[in-house]
């Protein structure tokens, strides 16, 4: 039966490093023909571990992006991968961060300015704003009212 998650694929892993450790015992027990059977039995059972491995291995999705595989594969730390990945993720996150709120910002001011140039479209402004699905706090809205109606 194949495994339904990572967890089994990984407890077949301790037993083939298992196995793995008990033919190194017995390789190093070696007496000659007595023990030769043992040996077998173990690399047979080896073999038939490393099958059911591989067959259910396969079956799992596979989540590993391949520039991490290419990565390890040329020796270095996939650890430094993802240290790198992140910090160019926050980078840019911080840079999308910036031009949200300089745009809102601006959306902001020309608002302002347009309620300051033109009251009579205040509630046209209004409008556009409540349109862009942006939470105005109670001050932004208080200092659009409030230069709305003085000018």
């Amino acid at each position: 039966m194949a495994p339904k998650s990572i967890d089994a694929v990984d407890d077949q892993i301790k037993d083939v490093i298992q196995d793995l450790f008990q033919i190194q015992v017995a390789t190093h027990n070696y007496a000659g023909p007595q023990t030769q059977q043992e040996l077998v039995r173990l690399i047979t059972q080896l073999a038939e571990s490393l099958a059911v491995l591989s067959k259910d291995a396969s079956a799992l999705p596979d989540q590993i992006p391949p520039e991490i595989i290419d990565y390890v594969d040329s020796g270095r730390n996939p650890d430094i991968y993802t240290r790198e990945f992140i910090e160019l993720v926050q980078k840019s996150n911080q840079y999308l961060k910036g031009r949200s709120e300089t745009l809102t910002g601006f959306r902001d001011v020309l608002a302002e300015e347009i309620v300051k140039a033109w009251p009579e479209m205040k509630t046209d402004v209004d409008n556009v704003l409540e349109g862009s699905n942006i939470e105005h706090t109670r001050e932004e809205k208080l200092a659009l009212q409030t230069n709305g109606t003085s000018s």
